[in-house]
């Protein structure tokens, strides 16, 4: 019986890399979506949600000054994102909390700086996300994350990630503002909207590309309410657990996700063949 250390694992998988590259095969750079990628996606829009509070109340910085250095720390973490041959659990997971949060001061910007409608910002960011799918399947014919392996695509696909945040914290503002719902009851309704979405696309056909985009958008508001339900004070409606000690929570879970998923490589998809090398 022999043991891999984990050197011996990072050189095999490196030359596996090595070898697909020589034969014309392209790594994805996103995950495949598993049941751990939707669990991870939510954990992260609230972690989005209660950090942009935190640094706002405790940074000193001001919503301008928070949002610049959140973007700022996104772009270094994209940066490294778009230099990596393929799909790294660590970095993809980072750049997502990251953009989860940039998205949130976004639409907390136009809203609480500007003086933005909610109507008015959901529909604007909604348009923007619509242009971005439209300029992204006329470049690429396609909008599956199962084929984001060039520098082109992965472009779009962060861009159309950094507008479902920001629409779904906009649309789900807005929801919560006409509909005044408690939180709890703001998370079963998009809970319950996202299991919609599910039922029509395993049992109704709805087209599968179009599902995971309308299922990531929802997450957003679904995350935030659930954050919003455990930070906020309980005589608001909340448990009262505050931004930090939720926040620290929900990272320390996606953290023991993230570490899991980069050693047993489960949401690892397969390299695809080029066209110029395909059959």
């Amino acid at each position: 019986m022999t043991y891999e250390t984990s050197e011996t694992s990072a050189l095999s998988a490196a030359g596996t890399r090595a070898v697909s590259a020589s034969r014309g095969l392209r790594w994805n750079k996103v995950p495949e979506v598993t049941v751990y990628f939707w669990i991870i996606k939510v954990l992260c829009t609230t972690v989005g949600e209660t950090a942009a509070d935190l640094l706002n109340e405790k940074a000193g910085l001001g919503l301008p000054g928070v949002s610049l250095l959140m973007s700022a720390l996104l772009a270094v973490v994209l940066v490294v994102q778009f230099r990596t041959g393929a799909y790294r659990a660590g970095v993809y997971w980072l750049a997502v909390a990251l953009i989860s949060v940039v998205g949130t001061l976004i639409s907390d910007n136009l809203t609480d700086n500007m003086g933005v409608p909610l109507a008015t910002s959901t529909t604007v960011f909604a348009i923007v996300l619509a242009v971005v799918f439209v300029v992204w399947y006329r470049r690429e014919r396609t909008l599956s994350i199962h084929s984001v392996d060039t520098t082109s695509r992965e472009s779009f696909y962060w861009l159309a990630v950094l507008f479902t945040f920001a629409l779904g914290t906009a649309a789900g503002d807005l929801v919560s503002e006409r509909m005044d719902l408690g939180y709890w009851l703001a998370a079963l309704l998009f809970a319950l909207a996202i299991a919609a979405v599910a039922l029509a696309h395993f049992k109704l056909g709805l087209d599968a590309v179009w599902s995971f985009w309308i299922a990531y958008i929802l997450t957003r508001p679904l995350g935030a309410s659930i954050g919003d339900y455990l930070s906020q004070p309980t005589g608001d409606g909340g448990v009262g657990l505050g931004t930090v000690i939720t926040s620290a929570l929900f990272l320390a879970v996606i953290l023991g996700l993230v570490v899991y998923l980069s050693v047993t490589r489960k949401d690892v998809t397969e390299p695809q063949r080029t066209a110029r090398h395909a059959a």
